[in-house]
């Protein structure tokens, strides 16, 4: 089966759609239609770059490239996680709880699923690895913003709170436990709301991808099956580990809570 190709104009439709939705927004007062059109023009570009390097990639496919390319995806996805927090950790710990903990997650899970479960010849096929890794980052970067920033909002807005505990004789493990499951919720609940919608409420992207591309139904389904599986071990492992990260960076030695160490 073909693949009907798009041409520019049939993209300029779509973004009619949203350029009407930002005049709404602008008329309405949200405030939103700026950022909304600046959004859509990095899409823009950031996607059709990626498409010239993947063109590149996958014609002179090397380790090293696909490494690279990785890693790129990997520091941005950092950068990402630490500026949607409305207050992080100062320094260095600002940008490598996030950053380490989705390299240790969704690097895990993509390597695993590449070498056993779906085993490409050679294992590391940008075919698969980019698109792969990019999903899984994706994400697990917002499972552990969601996390880390509800984590710092509610150790800052309950600071006294967490203190008595402490002053009453509680370890910094047991004063902020309650703070970290609220965390983990709000990192987890977005990808168990997509595996509980996924087939009934919605087709997720990358079945509609492959069906779109030509792909049997029922072998798309079995792929998206995978990729759902894998994106919920990569955000909950990936958000679990930055919690528990970040809960031991809010206190020192002594046990004593240091919210000097978050920075708005």
């Amino acid at each position: 089966m073909d693949v009907i190709r798009l041409s520019p104009l049939d993209l300029s439709v779509a973004a009619l759609l949203v350029m009407a939705l930002a005049v709404l927004l602008s008329r309405v007062g949200l405030g939103l239609s700026k950022s909304m059109l600046i959004a859509a023009a990095r899409t823009v570009v950031q996607l059709l770059l990626i498409g010239l390097v993947l063109n590149t990639l996958f014609e002179f496919a090397a380790l090293h490239w696909v490494a690279l390319i990785a890693l790129i995806m990997l520091l941005v996805a950092g950068h990402e996680v630490m500026a949607r927090q409305a207050k992080r950790f100062s320094g260095w710990w600002g940008y490598g709880i996030g950053t380490l903990a989705m390299f240790i997650s969704a690097f895990s899970c993509t390597v695993l699923a590449l070498t056993v479960i779906i085993g490409p010849a050679p294992w590391w096929e940008p075919q698969y690895a980019i698109p792969l890794l990019g999903m899984l980052l994706g994400n697990t970067m917002t499972g552990i913003a969601l996390g880390l920033d509800r984590l710092t909002h509610s150790a800052w807005q309950q600071r006294h709170q967490v203190e008595g505990r402490l002053i009453m004789g509680q370890t910094a493990t047991h004063a902020i436990a309650n703070i970290r499951l609220d965390a983990a919720r709000s990192g987890l609940m977005p990808i168990i709301n997509a595996m509980a919608a996924a087939g009934i409420v919605s087709l997720p992207g990358m079945m509609t991808g492959q069906i779109l591309a030509g792909t049997p139904p029922m072998e798309a389904v079995k792929y998206q099956i995978l990729v759902m599986f894998l994106i919920t071990a990569g955000t909950g492992f990936g958000t679990l580990g930055a919690i528990w990260l970040a809960s031991k960076r809010l206190f020192d030695d002594r046990e004593r809570l240091r919210l000097d160490r978050l920075r708005s």
